[in-house]
């Protein structure tokens, strides 16, 4: 059973499919979302401070995650008549920071027992082994996992990590680059490595003319700009 508990995909996996019940109706996964970017994201329970911080932060993110061509699941090892009475509470009644009839649109997994949270590693003895820790999954438009984050019980995600994560990793299919320390939407960008040294030496020479976007500090390090207008005509919707 232990090794069962904590069986996790790794990145580059296929997203392990499953058929559940959510608040949305009845989810086949990741099939009903083929085409479009997906986060998967577990939290220990529903009535809880943290999670209903975090649920509070998504609904008012959701759209624009969704100008990103993403869909949003949520997932606790509660069931549904639990899930749907706590989104209510968040609605009605729940005022934090600038939250305010916060409504949740996106699927929340009825997970009791913890197939779903077993099969993506969710649950982990040594933090808890009757809550799903605060796991991240970010599946790509043909279903294959791209990013993994794990947060423990008692610290809140970053939800501008999440959309930057989300953000770099479609500009990195997109344009065909990776992203140094840091990176945000507008900052320049690491030029790929050619492969062979006829290419290092076009791309240093290149470098070196009057009003290259290119930059090299070094053969093996170049980057050009890439700026935010570029990106975004190209990614999401």
């Amino acid at each position: 059973m232990e090794n069962e508990t904590n069986t996790m995909p790794r990145i580059g996996d296929p997203a392990p499919a499953f058929r559940a019940a959510t608040t949305q109706g009845t989810l086949n996964f990741p099939i009903d979302y083929s085409g479009r970017w997906i986060i998967l994201f577990s939290h220990p329970a529903d009535f809880t401070p943290v999670c209903t911080s975090e649920f509070m932060t998504f609904g008012k993110m959701q759209q624009e995650f969704e100008e990103l061509n993403c869909q949003l699941v949520g997932l606790s090892v509660d069931g549904l008549s639990s899930h749907i009475a706590w989104l209510r509470t968040i609605q009605d009644r729940i005022h934090f920071r600038d939250m305010d009839n916060i409504e949740i649109r996106f699927p929340l997994i009825d997970d009791v027992s913890m197939n779903v949270s077993r099969l993506y590693g969710m649950i982990q003895p040594g933090e808890s082994e009757t809550k799903a820790v605060r796991a991240v999954f970010f599946i790509d438009p043909k279903g294959v996992i791209r990013t993994i984050i794990y947060y423990p019980l008692a610290l809140g995600r970053n939800f501008e990590e999440l959309k930057r994560v989300l953000v770099g990793l479609q500009t990195v299919d997109a344009f065909n680059v990776a992203l140094p320390a840091d990176w945000r939407p507008g900052d320049e960008v690491i030029d790929p490595n050619p492969g062979n040294m006829k290419g290092v030496e076009a791309r240093w020479q290149k470098a070196q003319q009057p009003g290259s976007d290119l930059k090299c500090y070094d053969w093996f390090f170049c980057t050009r700009e890439l700026p935010c207008d570029e990106i975004y005509k190209k990614i999401g919707k």
